[in-house]
């Protein structure tokens, strides 16, 4: 049996007390082995100090209930015995539901004298309770019989200009930049998107520039105007 260590002010009274012994133990609150709890019990009152008997009545007395619900059951009769247990017994079961209530409104404090209720679940029927004459239901299906017979297919025109687009590769804007680089040995930049007019070409011939210089086969001068191999004479020896 393991030593209890904790002080008086450990606990708010006896019932704290016996409620904490009886979950320690896992004693049954609606049928407590009073022999067991009082043995706990006395093992605690045992360790309070004999200057602190003033402040322990409650404690102190709640040892006489026990002892005197002990010496009644060993009696021949002993009903007075069972009706001090049972309420006994209805005391913690109360004081225990108190205790979790406390708990739970502790969750909900904000401060001062204030309390937040949680977000109640609201279950919501989707089931349709609508009535509508037969009229009405007949009219809706008209209505959605006639947008279904107007409705078409999407002829394959509608994509003819997305399919036939014309896709230029970045690797396609490379080789048509070293061409010009390898006839002049440099150009201006308007050079490289003069007389492109799809987008899908200047966007090539831009991530071509950008690809170029990333590798460090080209370069750019200082207001980004011009364009030239970043080595000429390794450029002219690869050809």
């Amino acid at each position: 049996m393991s030593e209890i260590l904790y002080k008086l002010d450990g606990f708010e009274g006896p019932l704290d007390l016996l409620l904490f012994l009886i979950t320690k133990h896992k004693l049954d609150i609606a049928n407590i082995q009073i022999s067991v709890l009082l043995e706990q019990y006395l093992e605690y009152i045992d360790g309070i100090e004999e200057q602190d008997f003033e402040y322990a009545g409650e404690f102190l007395e709640m040892a006489a209930r026990l002892i005197l619900i002990k010496t009644l059951s060993m009696l021949p009769k002993h009903e007075e015995a069972h009706e001090m247990k049972h309420e006994l017994e209805g005391r913690l079961i109360e004081y225990s539901l108190c205790k979790q209530a406390a708990s739970k409104l502790a969750l909900c404090y904000v401060g001062d004298k204030i309390f937040v209720r949680q977000q109640a679940k609201i279950e919501i029927d989707r089931r349709y309770v609508g009535v509508h004459d037969k009229l009405e239901l007949l009219e809706a299906y008209r209505l959605i019989f006639d947008k279904r017979r107007r409705s078409r297919p999407v002829e394959a025109s509608v994509f003819r200009p997305i399919v036939s687009h014309r896709i230029v590769s970045v690797e396609a804007g490379i080789v048509c930049i070293l061409k010009k680089l390898y006839n002049t040995g440099y150009c201006n930049v308007d050079e490289i998107f003069f007389g492109i007019d799809g987008k899908s070409e200047k966007i090539a011939a831009f991530l071509a520039v950008l690809e170029l210089t990333k590798s460090g086969r080209i370069r750019l001068n200082e207001d980004n105007t011009q364009i030239s191999f970043a080595d000429r004479n390794k450029e002219g020896n690869d050809t």
